[in-house]
């Protein structure tokens, strides 16, 4: 693909120059937006906007894709095709309007290249595909450099959602918004009479709470999926039990898309009658967001316990043969059958699920927060949990809670002090602790539920053992320790890092401090 458009890439400059010397004015087409790529998201979110009395033009590097759509899924639509970025850009009204739905990376690179010397002051490309936040950043820097708009939007939902209505979380060139807010809006789910869509915010922020979304996904699956563990190794139920117990609990607060094709697939038999899911090799596939995820928490500080172990659990599962061969020679304890009310404990796991599920939120929010904060966006919490309502993977029930806690405070540090939170947990915590101490006796692995709960615990303790693991790094590393406030004293300084000779032989060392 990069030789195809390297010669565009070559001669953007001089067409730049016309551009902004106000000397390459086009007249505007007719077509409302345009979108390259016509894998299934791009031909059904095509559809999508057409069903929404928006006329798209499309392109594919591969024009025969091109004609194959017209004449199939399209036809008898008000759809137009293009068999160059020239023709793509000339069949657009103006300001133009551009959707990448490419592979991330260095092909939405190329294809800006090759479309910039189409473009006039005030066109508007949108990368709708997976891209790296900070590539978003410097896309929407350099393109603004030269009088051109970017939105880095994230696209949740997958084909049926960018067919019927995604959850779309744009974010960018400020300008842009007023440009695409209809047709994004239109094009988006709907969800309690409100677009599951709404601007994210400045350069990269489109990009990153797609991002956040998507290592909450990885949450949610990891949750679920230790919750099928318990039901099935430790009460001994067969998929269509748990299949049944999911069912209920779709009704419940746990009413949500992946609840409910949990319950789908654990209902879903091969044709020899045995449930499909058993035929499954134990080896889950990432394919990178969620790794982003808990590199971006790590790189803020920020405690997203949750969502790096449903990665780890994913790394953990992809070693089978090691696995295979440790399960031969280690032993766990004796399982012994379950003696306790069932009924109870299977109501204790749907409260354990949801405390969970909600730390796993809160993690999350707090990462936005932090990101915010270093990269100079103004997100809206409120916003962003309302779109995640509906169209999306992990549209819940469970988000208009969140969206009414963050309306009613704006403010709000951690969805865990609000009061709607605070009851649900406080209601939760019981059945959510008999669950891990039972799932540990019998030996089935549970890192999602157990992080939260050890987060949860944490987030809740005013004074933590981290004194003695600066009190360690001093005496080894001189590496200086603040003093707690009121217990200071002539040698041992409040506000100030301060480092202490620990042994009679420590000699004068060079003290420093700072945080990786």
């Amino acid at each position: 693909m990069s030789s195809e458009l390297s010669s565009a890439a070559r001669g953007s400059g001089k067409v730049g120059e016309c551009r902004k010397n106000g000397t390459d004015k086009r007249p505007s087409g007719s077509a409302d937006v345009g979108l390259i790529g016509l894998a299934v998201m791009g031909q059904n979110l095509i559809l999508n906007m057409n069903d929404k009395g928006f006329k798209v033009c499309a392109y594919n590097r591969t024009t025969s894709k091109v004609d194959h759509f017209l004449e199939n899924e399209a036809k008898g639509t008000n759809i137009v095709g293009a068999h160059s970025v020239e023709e793509l850009c000339s069949k657009l009204k103006t300001p133009r309007r551009i959707i990448l739905l490419v592979k991330a990376g260095q092909a939405v690179d190329d294809f800006i290249a090759q479309l910039e010397p189409h473009l006039e002051k005030g066109d508007i490309i949108i990368d709708g595909g997976n891209s790296h936040y900070p590539d978003s950043i410097r896309r929407t820097h350099e393109l603004e450099a030269k009088g051109l708009l970017f939105v880095g939007s994230g696209v949740s939902g997958g084909e049926e959602g960018a067919r019927n209505g995604p959850s779309l979380m744009p974010g960018g060139s400020d300008a842009a918004w007023p440009h695409i807010k209809e047709i994004f809006q239109k094009t988006a789910a709907q969800a309690q009479g409100e677009p599951c869509c709404d601007w994210v915010g400045e350069t990269g922020s489109g990009h990153y709470v797609k991002m956040v979304h998507n290592g909450i996904e990885y949450g949610d699956m990891q949750l679920i999926a230790e919750a099928y563990d318990i039901l099935k190794r430790g009460l001994g139920l067969d998929e269509k039990e748990i299949a049944d117990i999911f069912d209920k609990w779709n009704s419940g607060v746990l009413d949500s898309f992946l609840i409910e094709i949990t319950r789908d697939i654990l209902r879903f038999n091969d044709t020899d009658g045995v449930p499909m899911v058993r035929k499954i090799l134990d080896k889950a596939g990432q394919k990178g967001t969620g790794k982003w995820t808990a590199i971006d928490a790590l790189d803020n500080g920020m405690p997203v316990t949750l969502i790096g172990e449903a990665v780890f659990a994913r790394c953990l599962s992809a070693i089978k043969d090691e696995r295979t061969r440790a399960s031969k020679v280690i032993a766990g304890p004796e399982r012994q059958p379950f003696q306790g009310d069932k009924q109870q404990f299977i109501d204790d796991l749907e409260q354990a699920l949801y405390a969970s599920k909600i730390i796993s939120y809160a993690q999350g929010f707090m990462l936005m927060r932090e990101a915010a904060k270093v990269n100079s966006w103004h997100l809206n919490n409120a916003g962003i949990a309302a779109m995640w309502r509906g169209g999306c993977i992990i549209k819940s029930v469970f988000l208009s809670d969140i969206t009414a806690a963050y309306r009613e405070n704006p403010a709000l540090e951690n969805i865990l002090l609000s009061p709607f939170f605070l009851k649900a947990i406080e209601g939760a915590q019981a059945g959510w602790r008999r669950v891990i101490a039972q799932s540990t006796l019998w030996g089935i692995p549970i890192p999602a539920h157990t992080t939260a709960l050890s987060f949860f615990d944490g987030y809740r303790t005013e004074t933590l053992p981290a004194n003695l693991i600066q009190g360690q790094r001093d005496f080894f590393g001189a590496h200086t320790f603040r003093v707690v406030p009121g217990m200071g004293n002539d040698h041992l300084k409040e506000n100030e890092d301060v480092h202490v000779r620990w042994t009679a032989t420590s000699g004068n060392v060079s003290s420093s401090t700072y945080n990786a």
